[in-house]
This record gives structure tokens, sequence and C-alpha cells, in this order.
């Protein structure tokens, strides 16, 4: 039997945040829909949402970008889960991570917020067993606040790399619906990654 899982891309609405580190799930979201063919269409609980499957006959899959600040990220989110009658067990929630080294991704299932915001709202809404995707942009370097360094595009540097990270936070997702928790965590978690 066909599940529905929804995948919503953390960040901050419009084009002066589309660039910044903390909107990089969004980037992910996008690019999933371009990899499935499918157009964002705007829904009442304050998302732009496309629907479709990763490959014919498998789960289907419901992608949102919230048009809501990170840090209220969670009242949409329960919104779109109730609507389409998601539980949160197939919620994933794309986000960016300080605590990850830039261009890694790692796969969770459940646990806290690690203080990042968006999941803080996402936790009160619909409680911690989700499924997270880890993008790392690593900590600031000196004595830059966190704060400020989500909130600036990634350098030059950075940049050139940004789509082969991009596109294994897209493989991550893929491989959670296509394959099951175990089997993307090891895929995505083992050395070579």
């Amino acid at each position: 039997m066909s599940t529905t899982w929804l995948v919503v891309g953390l960040g901050n609405p419009g084009p002066d945040y589309a660039t910044h580190r903390h909107s990089i799930g969004q980037r992910v979201i996008d690019a999933l829909a371009d990899q499935m063919g499918e157009k964002f269409k705007r829904h009442k609980s304050i998302a732009n949402v496309a629907e479709g499957r990763f490959r014919p006959g498998t789960d289907k899959v419901i992608l949102a970008t919230l048009l809501s600040f990170m840090n209220t990220s969670g009242a949409p989110i329960r919104a779109l889960s109730d609507f389409f009658g998601v539980d949160p067990d197939h919620v994933i929630v794309v986000h960016d991570d300080i605590d990850l080294p830039f261009d890694t991704v790692r796969i969770k299932f459940g646990g806290g917020h690690g203080g990042q915001n968006g999941l803080r709202s996402t936790i009160q809404h619909i409680g911690a067993d989700f499924v997270r995707v880890r993008v790392g942009v690593g900590r600031p370097a000196g004595q830059k606040d966190a704060a400020v360094h989500v909130l600036e595009p990634f350098s030059k540097a950075e940049r050139e790399v940004l789509p082969s990270l991009i596109a294994d936070a897209t493989g991550a997702v893929e491989s959670i619906v296509l394959e099951g928790l175990s089997a993307a965590q090891l895929r995505y978690h083992s050395p070579q990654q």
C-alpha cells in the first residue's frame, strides 16, 4: 500500500534570504521538485507545495517550502501534515546544521532541536518523532555569532561545492522514501560520505 511523505525544507521566505545558509533546506526542496518535474502551487497553510513520486508506483511525496519565517515553521508543518493526513514519522524536515561541517549530510530520527529554531517550533507543533535531513553549514570562524553566520550567503568557495551538497541532501531524502530510514543512514553515514 502506498504511503504519503511530507518533505519540508526550512528557511526564511523571499529572495532576500534565498542564498543564506539558513535557507539551504528550501534549496534542497526546490532541487527535488526539479528532479521530479513538479511545479509548486500556493497552499492555504502558508506554504508552496508540489506533489509527485520519485518513481512510478512508489510512495507519494508532498514537497513544501514555507512562507513563514524559520522561527514559526511548526504551525504550517502541522497544518500540512493534518491536511494531507501524514503522521509525524513520515515527515522529513530538511534543515541547516551548524554542528556539522560544511558539505556533510546526516539523517536522524527524533531527538532535540540543538538550538535550531525551526526544529524547536516543529517539535512544539508535531512532537519530536520526525525525520531530519541535517545539511552541514559549519560553524562560524573566530568569534562570529552563529545567528549572523546562518543569515549570511555561502562564501565563494562554498558556492562552488554547493551543487554537490544539495545533490547529497536530495539523494538522502529520496533514499529515505524509497529504501527506508536505516538503509539511508547506512548510505549517508558511511566513511566515504
